[in-house]
C-alpha cells in the first residue's frame, strides 16, 4: 500500500502540503482532485520519485512498478506500433538480456533469456499495442507512420497507449482524456475498468472520474482528505459539509432565486419550453455544485444578446471541407469533408455536435465561424447575427508577449473597424472592470499571457468571447484547459444563456447540462441525433462491433473466394438467372459482362498474391506451435536458445505477412466497393 504520514511538500517557497496523512491499498482507482495550484501534480511528483517529501514520512512498496504518461511531445521517426511497443519496459529488459546473452555465447543464459523473453509477451507486442493504438482513434493504414508524421494532440495519444502498454502495478495518469474525442473516451473508460493494479488519475471530467474511479482524494487547504466512492459521492459528501458554511449557502440561494426567476417566468412560454426545462435541470443540481462555485469564487454569465435572429442562419446543400493547398497542381478539387447538409438553426437553440473523430465536427463548426468557406450550396444568416467562437486551438492564437487589458484593447479596436459593437462599454477603465469579473484583477491585467496557465489563458478567451455580447455561441471543446470549478461556472452561464448554443466537446456533464438536442456528424453526412448520450455510448459501442464483424466476414468471404478459387470449373455450381436479369438487354448483359471482367482482372493478381500469403501464414502458424511445445517441454539450454531464435524470427515474419494481408484486403475490398 501507499502510505503518507504528516507529510510536508514544497514547490519554492509555497507549502502545498502540511503534515498530510492517508493511506491508500493496493488495487484501489483513486480520483485525485483540487483546484489549481492546490498540488496535484506536484504529489505525482512525489509519487513517482522526482520529488521527495519535505517532512513526514512517504513509503510505497519498493517492488511495484509504475506506469505513467510521459508529458514531453514525442520526436522519432519510428512508426507508431514500434514507440508504442517500447512502452513495455518488462519486454525492454527482456530483449536486452536477449542481446548480451548472445554475445555471451553463454548457452544456459541464451536459454534463460529467450524463456523470459517468451514470458514478457514478445510473440503479442505488436497486436497488443496495435489494439491500443486502435482504441484510442487511429486508423489501421497509420499504424506503421512515423511518430513525427503525426500533430501534437495525436502524439501525445500515442504516449498515452505507452503507458498503458507499460505492464504496471501502479498508473499514474495526469489529465489522460484531454486529447480524446468521444468515443476514444468510451473505450479508455473500458480499459481502465479492467486494470488491475493500483490507479491515481488527476482528471476534470466528471463523468469519467464517476466511471473510473472507487476513491476520491481531496486536496484541501494543504491536506490530503480521503472519501471512499467516485466524484459524485464525493460531491454529495462535502456539499453535506459545505452547506454548513454560511457563504456558500448565500451564494447558492441567490443562484437558486435567479434560477426560479428564469422559470416561472417563462415555463408557460412555447418557445422557451426548453430553456425552462435546462434552468430546472440545473437547479436541481444546485446543491453538488454551489461548493465548487464557493470554493473557486468565480461565475460569470452572458448578457442578453441585442437582438435574437429567427432563423439565426440556414444551410442548404452545403458542402464543407479544405480547399486545395497553394501549391497543387492547377485546376485540383477541394477536400470535401461534409456534403449535402440541410440544416436550419433557431434561436433559442441548444445543439451538441457528435460525430468520432475526423469526421468533421470542427470543421462544419469553423464553417459557421466564418473561418472556412462553404464548398457548395448557401448559408443564409439572420440579419443581426452576432457569433461567439471558442475555437478549439483558441488559446494558441493568444500572443504571448501582450498582456489581458492589451488583448482586450485590440479586440474593441478590431470590432470598431468591422463595425461590430454592439453598445459595449470601451473605456480602458471599463475594460479593467470586466477583466475582473474572470479573476484579472490588479497586476494581472498588466501580466504577460505566455507566463499564464493553461486555465487562466481559457478565462481570458471565455472574457473576450462574453464581452462581444454574441447571440450564437459555437464552442469547439471549450473545456480542455478548465478546472471543474471553472467548467461548473461555464455550465451555468450556458444554461442561463438567452440565445443559440452549438457545442462540440468531450465533457459529457457539460453537454447533458446544456444541450436539448444533439447532430450527428458521420459519414459525409449531418442528420439529427435521436437520443441522449447514453444512446450515443451505445451507439459507439454496437458500431465499433459492426466495424469488427464486417472485418471479419470481408476476411471469411476472401478465404471462401480463395477456397473457391481451386476448385475446377466444372464442379462448381451453376447460379440461377432471376427472371429480371433473364430478360435485360443483350447490350446492358455485355456491359456487365465485360465491367466484371476488367474487375477479375485488376483483382487477379491482389488474390493470387493473398493466397500466397494465406499458405504461408498457416505453414508459419503451425511452426510457431511446434516452436512454443518446444519451449515448454525442453530442458537442454541449446535448444531453449535455438528454439527461441527460430520463434522469433516466425513471429517477426508473421506479424509482416498479417499486415501486407491487410493491405491487400483492403485493396480488394476498395475495388469491390468502387466497382459497386
Amino acid at each position: 500500500m501507499i502510505t503518507l504520514k504528516n507529510v510536508t511538500l514544497r514547490r519554492s517557497a509555497k507549502v502545498l502540503l502540511d503534515g498530510a496523512s492517508v493511506t491508500l491499498n493496493p488495487g484501489e482507482k483513486v480520483g485525485l482532485v483540487g483546484h489549481n495550484g492546490a498540488g496535484k501534480s506536484t504529489l505525482f511528483a512525489l509519487l513517482n520519485g522526482t520529488l521527495h517529501e519535505d517532512g513526514g514520512e512517504y513509503f510505497i512498496p519498493s517492488q511495484w512498478r509504475m506506469g505513467q504518461v510521459a508529458q514531453d511531445m514525442p520526436e522519432t521517426e519510428q512508426s507508431a506500433t514500434d514507440f508504442v511497443i517500447e512502452g513495455d519496459t518488462v519486454l525492454n529488459d527482456a530483449r536486452a538480456e536477449v542481446q548480451a546473452a548472445e554475445a555471451s555465447e553463454d548457452g544456459e543464459r541464451l536459454g534463460n533469456a529467450y524463456m523470459a523473453l517468451y514470458d514478457a509477451g514478445e510473440h503479442d507486442a505488436a497486436a497488443r499495442a496495435q489494439a491500443l493504438i486502435l482504441g484510442l482513434g487511429f486508423k489501421t493504414t497509420e499504424l506503421d507512420q512515423p511518430v513525427n508524421s503525426f500533430s501534437g494532440g495525436w502524439r501525445m495519444r500515442l504516449q498515452l497507449a505507452r503507458a498503458l502498454m507499460c505492464p504496471s502495478d501502479l498508473l499514474l495518469l495526469d489529465e489522460p482524456t484531454n486529447h480524446l474525442d468521444l468515443d476514444a473516451l468510451v473505450w479508455l473508460e473500458a480499459w481502465l475498468k479492467k486494470y488491475e493494479g493500483t490507479m491515481i488519475v488527476i482528471s476534470h471530467d466528471r463523468e469519467f472520474l464517476d466511471a473510473v474511479t472507487n476513491v476520491t482524494l481531496h486536496i484541501d487547504n494543504a491536506k490530503l482528505v480521503r472519501y471512499g466512492g467516485n466524484y459524485s459521492k464525493f460531491e454529495d459528501m462535502r456539499a453535506e459539509q459545505m452547506v454548513l458554511q454560511q457563504n456558500a449557502y448565500a451564494k447558492q440561494q441567490d443562484k437558486i432565486a435567479h434560477l426560479q426567476k428564469f422559470i416561472a417566468r417563462f415555463k408557460a412560454k412555447a418557445s422557451k419550453a426548453k430553456q425552462a426545462q435546462s434552468r430546472v435541470k440545473a437547479l436541481d443540481r444546485m446543491e453538488k455544485v454551489a461548493p465548487l462555485l464557493a470554493e473557486a469564487d468565480f461565475s460569470f454569465e452572458f448578457k442578453e444578446p441585442l437582438n435574437l435572429p429567427n432563423p439565426m442562419l440556414s444551410m442548404q446543400g452545403i458542402s464543407v471541407g479544405y480547399p486545395a493547398p497553394a501549391d497543387a497542381p492547377a485546376g485540383s478539387p477541394p477536400t470535401v469533408i461534409v456534403q449535402n447538409i440541410n440544416r436550419s438553426v433557431l434561436a433559442g437553440q441548444r445543439i451538441g455536435i457528435l460525430g468520432a473523430n475526423g469526421q468533421g465536427k470542427s470543421t462544419l463548426v469553423k464553417t459557421i465561424a466564418r473561418d472556412l468557406q462553404v464548398l457548395s450550396g448557401e448559408v443564409t444568416e439572420g440579419k443581426g447575427l452576432n457569433i461567439g467562437y471558442f475555437a478549439q486551438q483558441e488559446l494558441d492564437v493568444l500572443r504571448p508577449a501582450d498582456t489581458p487589458l492589451q488583448h482586450m484593447i485590440d479586440l474593441v479596436k478590431k470590432l470598431t473597424a468591422e463595425g461590430k459593437l454592439a453598445g459595449q462599454a470601451t473605456r480602458e477603465q471599463d475594460l479593467r472592470s470586466f477583466l475582473g469579473n474572470f479573476n484579472f484583477s490588479g497586476d494581472m491585467v498588466k501580466q504577460a499571457v505566455g507566463s499564464m496557465s493553461g486555465g487562466e489563458k481559457a478565462r481570458l478567451v471565455l472574457c473576450m468571447l462574453v464581452w462581444q455580447r454574441p447571440n450564437l455561441l459555437l464552442m469547439d471543446e471549450p473545456t480542455n484547459h478548465l478546472d471543474l470549478a471553472t467548467r461548473e461556472a461555464l455550465s451555468m452561464a450556458l444554461n442561463e444563456f438567452e440565445g443559440t448554443v452549438m457545442l462540440v466537446s468531450h465533457d459529457r456533464a457539460l453537454l447533458r447540462a446544456v444541450c436539448d438536442e444533439f447532430w450527428m456528424v458521420s459519414r459525409g453526412g449531418v442528420e439529427p441525433f435521436d437520443g441522449d448520450l447514453d444512446d450515443y455510448q451505445r451507439y459507439l459501442l454496437e458500431e465499433a462491433k459492426r466495424l469488427r464483424a464486417q472485418a471479419t466476414a470481408a476476411a471469411n468471404e476472401m478465404a471462401r473466394a480463395s477456397q473457391q478459387a481451386d476448385v475446377p470449373a466444372k464442379t462448381k455450381a451453376v447460379p440461377l438467372v432471376s427472371p429480371p436479369a433473364a430478360i435485360a438487354s443483350r447490350d446492358d448483359r455485355k456491359l456487365d459482362a465485360q465491367q466484371r471482367k476488367t474487375l477479375n482482372e485488376k483483382k487477379r493478381p491482389l488474390k493470387k498474391e493473398l493466397d500466397a500469403l494465406e499458405k504461408d501464414m498457416a505453414a508459419l502458424e503451425a511452426e510457431k506451435q511446434t516452436l512454443h511445445e518446444q519451449l515448454s517441454t525442453s530442458t537442454a539450454p541449446a535448444e531453449i536458445a535455438q528454439a527461441g531464435k527460430r520463434l522469433k524470427l516466425v513471429e517477426d515474419t508473421l506479424a509482416s505477412h498479417e499486415l501486407s494481408w491487410l493491405e491487400l484486403s483492403e485493396a480488394l475490398d476498395q475495388l469491390d466497393h468502387t466497382a459497386a
